[in-house]
């Protein structure tokens, strides 16, 4: 009995693991994906393949008298959004390298779901990135339907440059729950017959 309840410990440990894995910060990021200082900036992530409903957005530094602590720019962001414009108002870092986005647990920041690679903040004036340099969510489509699940969706987008946005009329979260619920069900089979 001690046994199955182990192998129950450790299946669900690595089922949590792997759902995790895949939320991941598109941009910024990297050297081709950069902020600019005291401007409108763009923040994507891959929202169709996440377990989270919600996160809260927060910008990290490596320098400490650049930023001594990581700073909430959004308290709570729906992921379903997959991209959030980042106005002036809320991108108040000055210009230098090494921040990351981190997308945290809203009532424990130091949860960190997900951490994007180093970039730089330019100065105020500088050339945003070209929009080509983005990262798409491999889980995304023009239109799409989930696999053992009920859910579909669409998405559209237009703009340039940092002012690009995203509308996506349908979530796919119902897409989401059943793929999850899936797994979940697979488990609970599995420990069924190890019992």
């Amino acid at each position: 009995m001690f046994s199955s309840r182990l192998t129950l410990s450790a299946v669900a440990a690595a089922l949590a693991t792997s759902v995790v894995a895949d939320l991941k910060v598109l941009s910024p990021g990297g050297d081709n994906l950069w902020w600019v200082a005291n401007s409108i900036n763009t923040l994507s992530w891959t929202c169709h393949e996440s377990p989270f409903s919600n996160f809260t957005v927060l910008v990290a530094n490596t320098n400490a008298n650049i930023l001594s602590q990581a700073q909430a720019i959004i308290a709570i962001e729906n992921n379903f959004d997959c991209s959030k414009t980042i106005t002036q108002q809320q991108e108040i870092f000055p210009a230098a390298t090494g921040y990351t986005i981190q997308l945290a647990n809203t009532l424990n920041n130091t949860d960190v779901y997900a951490e994007s690679a180093q970039f730089e903040i330019k100065p105020q004036g500088s050339a945003y990135p070209d929009a080509s340099a983005t990262p798409t969510d491999s889980g995304a489509s023009a239109t799409g339907s989930s696999s053992g699940a009920s859910g579909s969706g669409s998405a559209t987008g237009s703009g340039s440059g940092a002012a690009a946005q995203t509308s996506s009329p349908s979530s796919g979260a119902s897409g989401l729950q059943g793929s999850l619920a899936g797994v979940l069900a697979a488990a609970a089979g599995v420990l069924s017959l190890m019992v």
